[in-house]
Parts: C-alpha cells; structure tokens; sequence
C-alpha cells in the first residue's frame, strides 16, 4: 500500500493505492473516505456537492462513522458536526485518520485503512472515549454509493441453520419527513438473499444478517463492491440488526450501512468496527450468495 497527499473536491486528502483499488479520504475535515473504486475506475461512492445537512453537520458523502445511541438508532450524537481536520497516523501497516475530539461528548472518531496482501482493504471505523464519564454506543459504519444503471444491491439472509430465522425492520416514517413504502418494488427477497433495485424511491431496511455481508454489483464497471463485517450471536444490536440500507430518492445515492453492538467505554476505551472491503475482477451478478461468501472462506 502507497500513500500521497493529493486533492478531492477542494478538500485536502490522502491518496491510497494498491494494484487493485484506489482509495481518498479528506483530511481537512471528517474523518471522511471520499473515493473508493478499482485503481484506474471511477469512484463508487456518492459525493455531495449541494452542502446538503443537518444543523452543522455535513452529509458530504463517501463513508463516515456515526454514533448510536442504545435504544435510538439515529439521535442528536449521531449528527455531531465533522468538520475540523484529521489527524494522520501510520502504525504497523495502518493510515489512521483521526477526528476532533467533540466538546460535547468528550468522544473521538476514527477511520483507520490497512491493505492486505490479497487486495482487500481493512477499514477500522472506531469511536474512543476521551471523558471522564461512561459512553455508551454502537459504531456505526455508513458507505454513500452512487448507483448507476444496472447497479443492484444484495446481502446474504440467515446463517444456514436448521432453525433459521432473522429480523427486519421496516420504515414507515423516519425523522425529517422520510417515507418509505412497505410494498417497495424496489426489493425482492428469495430464499437465501435480498435484492435491491434502486428506481428512485425513498426507502429504508434494517437487517439482522449472521454472515454480515453486503454487496453492491456494478456492470457498467464489471465489478462487485463487497463489505463484510464480523456479527456476535446474542450481542444487542441497534433495533436488533447489524445491516441497514437507505434508498435516496432519484437514486441520489444508496448507503450501505454496518452497525456494531452496544457498548460501554469507560474513560480511555475505543470501540472499534472492523469491515473487509473489497472489489472483484467481475460483477457477480448477486443471483445468490454462494459466490459471495466463498469470497471469504
């Protein structure tokens, strides 16, 4: 893995590069990764450019960690402002990105890259407990694309048992007006997957899924951009889940979100959420998930 400064959108930024994939986060504010795609690609991930937000906080794009609150999946701490620069660190082998400590949660979030030998990038989203009091959270990792024609999304349902069983949560109605349609034809569910279709339709999913995978097919790049995140059987998860994906209408862009489990840090502890990502060679096509998750043993 190579690095350089260099510049994305007018923001300042770090370049990272391996023979596979690309990879820019900002660094003047965030921490942000602003561009992921194959080495010599297009970016996959959606970049706002109409200052789009909330209060102080800025949707930006690209992918960002966020704070769950127990009980509330999306709270007034999960749109604390991110805008003052990074700071960037290399240890054993990772780029760390590291936030401004936010004056009113006393709590620091984190990007950390690795490159494996195999083409995968490990991304550590992690929140740190800078206080003198308790915090008590879940990471949560949102990954902003941008589809284009033909993109589908999928992920993997259940674990395989032979008593197997998962949740779904699904929105009627969210914070600011939101709507989503229960009878979305947007998304197909079979017997081993969920399949999504982006037409432009606001919609919004919350998924229960052991095998912690979520899959974004690209013809039009002949490539799979696929997360995976690691699940804890019996561990409290936001509304039960540990996957969630979001619709914007038009198709302005699709999240592709994984969250960790509730936690409790004491003063001086991190949380930390740790995802592979990686390309493929060719679109998969996400008919099923064999291909998938022989992609990972």
């Amino acid at each position: 893995m190579t690095h350089k400064k260099t510049s994305f959108a007018g923001h300042e930024a770090i370049e990272i590069i391996t023979k596979q994939v690309k990879l820019i986060a900002i660094t003047d504010c965030g921490p942000r990764i602003a561009f992921f795609g194959k080495a010599a690609g297009d970016n996959l991930l959606f970049w706002d450019e109409q200052d789009l937000g909330r209060a102080d906080w800025k949707l930006r794009g690209g992918h960002r960690v966020w704070s769950a609150r127990p009980g509330a999946d999306e709270s007034e701490d999960a749109y604390r402002a991110d805008n003052a620069p990074c700071e960037v660190e290399e240890q054993e082998g990772w780029l760390y990105l590291r936030g401004e400590k936010d004056p009113l949660t006393n709590t620091r979030r984190t990007i950390g890259v690795k490159a494996e030998a195999d083409g995968r990038l490990l991304v550590d989203s992690a929140i740190a407990n800078e206080g003198d009091m308790l915090y008590s959270c879940s990471v949560w990792a949102l990954t902003c694309t941008l589809p284009t024609k033909g993109t589908r999304y999928g992920m993997p349902l259940g674990d395989g048992s032979e008593w197997d069983a998962f949740r779904l949560v699904m929105f009627k109605k969210w914070g600011g007006g939101h709507t989503s349609r229960l009878d979305d034809p947007q998304i197909q569910v079979n017997q081993e997957m969920m399949i999504v279709e982006p037409q432009g339709i606001e919609t919004k999913r919350m998924i229960e899924a052991p095998h912690g995978i979520m899959a974004m097919d690209v013809p039009d790049q002949n490539t799979t951009f696929v997360k995976k995140v690691g699940y804890k059987k019996g561990a409290n998860y936001p509304l039960g889940c540990n996957l969630a994906f979001y619709v914007g209408p038009d198709n302005f862009m699709v999240e592709m979100e994984t969250m960790g489990p509730e936690v409790t840090l004491k003063p001086g502890e991190t949380a930390s959420h740790l995802e592979s990502w990686l390309l493929t060679d060719k679109a998969l096509g996400l008919a099923e998930p064999k291909k998938l998750l022989e992609l990972f043993g």
